[in-house]
Formats: structure tokens, C-alpha cells, sequence
């Protein structure tokens, strides 16, 4: 089968593998479609450093192709969503409710992280009963694909940002992940949403799903500018969606003694984050700053189908481009570039 691949750190390129087997408890999924990720950037870049062949991608919807035989759950010809966190659901983590660590930090991370990602002709999912969900009749293959992440990471910023109903909350970067928190800030009761963005089609996105106000970085200092939208109070919650040490800098600076920062960004270079000491009250200004990779297994995958069926979120208004597999390097490429306005690219397996 073609995979798509990070040959080492800084250089990708599409090569020749095996199809993967299933174990007992495995599934061999064709996948129909997929999202490329930044992720899959940081990664190329030598974020988890060096890896040899690693197939990327971990974000996928598609066809049932062959399961374990200890998988009870689904059957060859199922249409299923998988999360791009596929913990290993025995595991100590797990049992400690943090199955996204499984055994180790990150370590329910497998796809393109310890294990070939889902960019290639047959996926290998592990634990497939635990990690794998049904796609309803309602749910297209192109809005499914989008539990596997930017959903469930941008919905799980909102709900640890621990928002009052009514209360306020600014969201800083509004790429997928953060355009999914603005949404779930306001799905989650949020009475005013300040969403921090320069690109303009980025902005327009961001008020279609919920921002109130859009703070442009490139304009002024964010930080003065939400503390005048909230008269000098603060926010009762921040979210970081990018991972920088100036946003998360930034993050607390604006959250008020009390409040919570939430963060699902990215921190894929440099050795520290730093922390404003006087904003942080000297450490004791009572600010939690909360962190999570995002939410794996079906039991999360079928409630993010659930506000597709129900029309609660159209993630789709995020796509902007759209290739097949065998253009793949050239989506990997813009989406490493942020180049031709894209936000979210779409892979077309079939």
C-alpha cells in the first residue's frame, strides 16, 4: 500500500509499506476521508523528535475492513469515525480517568506519534471497541472526520475553561482548534466571547461560531484591548489554541484572580513557557491553568456525532482546500506554510 510519510525530521514523501494486520482486539479501516493537521507539522519539524517512515495523519473516517477476533462491536463494512487519540483502555491512566495519558505522557497518542499514522491506504487501529464509532446516516464522511480532533480539542478547551453561564471567556488564535473552542464557549453558556485573530477569513469564521468581539494582535496589544471590552476585570476564562509562549503569557495576564487558563495548544518548540508573575498574583492570584491533549474513544467520538446529527456545529465551514491522497504532500505543504488562506484541508482517499 502508498503511505505518506515522515522519512526523517524536516522531509516527508510518499513510499511503499505492508498492510497492516489486526491483533485480537484491532481493526484494518480503509479510510474514505482525512484532515491534515498542523500537528503533523510540528511533528516533521522534530517536535517528538526523530522518527524514520513514520506514516502521519490521525485525523480519518471510513470503512470497516477486518476486525479481531475479539472485537464484538463492529464488522467489515461499517462506516466508522476513530479518534486521533487511541488510548489503550486497561491501562493505569485510563482507570485514573486520564486515558489520554496512557501509559506515559501523551501516550494515548499513537497515530503518527509511536505508531503510522492514518495517511495511507489501510489504517491499524488498536483496541478498535474502545476507539472506533458508528457514523450515523445523517453524518457525511467529511463532517465525521472532524471528531477525530478539532471538535473534540476544541470542545474539551471550553468545558475544562470551567466558563459561568454568562460569563466571559477569550479564546487566543483562531485556527481549527481554536474556531471549535469559540464554538464550544459559546455551546457552553459563554455570555461574551473576545476571540484573538489577524487573518480575516479567520475572523469572519470566528464570529459565524459565536466571537462577540474579534481582537486583531496585528493592531494593538490583545491584553489592553480585553481588559477595556471587560472594563478592567479581566475574563473569568482563557483559552490557548496555539501554543506560543506569548499567548499563554498573554492568556493569564487577561484572566481575572479566580479564573481558569485552558490550554490545547501546541507548545512544539523552545525549552520553557513563562509565566507573568505579577498578573499571576505572585503565584497566588487563585488562576488555574488547565492542560489536555485531546479527548480520545468512541464514547467521545459518538457525542461530538451527536451535535453533527443534531446540527449543533458545522465544522465543514472550516475546509478550504481539497485533494486526493495522491496530492497530499501539496496540502501537507500549504498547511506547514499557512499559505493560500488555508485553514483546514481535506483529503479525499476514494
Amino acid at each position: 500500500m502508498q503511505a505518506f510519510v515522515m522519512e526523517r525530521v524536516g522531509e516527508t514523501g510518499m513510499v511503499e509499506k505492508e498492510k497492516p494486520e489486526a491483533g485480537p482486539l484491532d481493526a484494518i479501516l480503509k479510510p474514505t476521508k482525512g484532515l491534515v493537521c498542523t500537528s503533523d507539522c510540528h511533528t516533521v519539524h522534530g517536535a517528538l523528535g526523530e522518527r524514520d517512515d513514520l506514516t502521519l495523519g490521525h485525523e480519518v473516517v471510513g470503512i470497516v475492513e477486518e476486525v479481531g477476533s475479539a472485537v464484538t462491536r463492529f464488522e467489515p463494512g461499517d462506516r466508522v469515525a476513530v479518534g486521533a487519540i487511541t488510548p489503550d483502555w486497561n491501562s493505569e491512566a485510563a482507570q485514573d480517568d486520564h486515558p489520554s495519558q496512557s501509559n506515559g505522557a501523551l501516550g494515548g497518542w499513537k497515530f503518527a506519534n509511536v505508531k503510522d499514522g492514518v495517511f495511507q491506504e489501510y489504517v491499524h487501529v488498536n483496541d478498535a471497541d474502545g476507539n472506533m464509532a458508528h457514523v450515523p446516516d445523517g453524518v457525511s464522511d467529511h463532517e465525521a472526520a472532524y471528531t477525530a480532533d478539532m471538535l473534540s480539542t476544541g470542545f474539551a478547551a471550553a468545558e475544562n475553561a470551567d466558563i459561568p453561564m454568562g460569563g466571559t471567556v477569550a479564546v487566543f488564535a483562531q485556527g481549527p482548534v481554536g474556531l471549535m473552542a469559540t464554538k464550544g464557549a459559546r455551546l457552553q453558556g459563554a455570555g461574551e466571547v473576545i476571540a484573538v485573530e489577524t487573518v480575516e477569513k479567520r475572523q469572519e469564521l470566528a464570529r459565524e461560531y459565536g466571537a462577540d468581539h474579534v481582537v486583531d494582535f496585528a493592531e494593538g496589544d490583545p491584553v489592553e484591548e480585553i481588559m477595556s471590552l471587560t472594563d478592567g476585570r479581566g475574563v473569568d476564562a482563557a483559552i490557548e489554541a496555539l501554543g506560543t509562549d506569548q499567548t499563554l503569557k498573554d492568556c493569564i495576564k487577561v484572566t481575572k484572580p479566580g479564573g481558569t487558563v485552558s490550554n490545547v495548544g501546541y507548545h512544539g518548540d523552545g525549552e520553557f513557557r513563562h509565566i507573568p508573575r505579577e498578573e499571576w498574583g505572585v503565584g497566588m492570584a487563585e488562576i488555574d491553568i488547565v492542560t489536555d491533549l485531546c479527548p480520545g474513544g468512541g464514547l467521545r467520538i459518538r457525542r461530538m456525532l451527536r451535535m453533527l446529527e443534531n446540527d449543533l456545529v458545522d465544522p465543514t465551514k472550516m475546509t478550504t482546500h481539497e485533494f486526493d491522497f495522491e496530492e497530499i504532500e501539496t496540502a501537507f505543504d500549504l498547511m506547514d506554510e499557512k499559505a493560500d488562506d488555508i485553514i483546514k484541508p481535506l483529503v479525499h482517499f476514494e
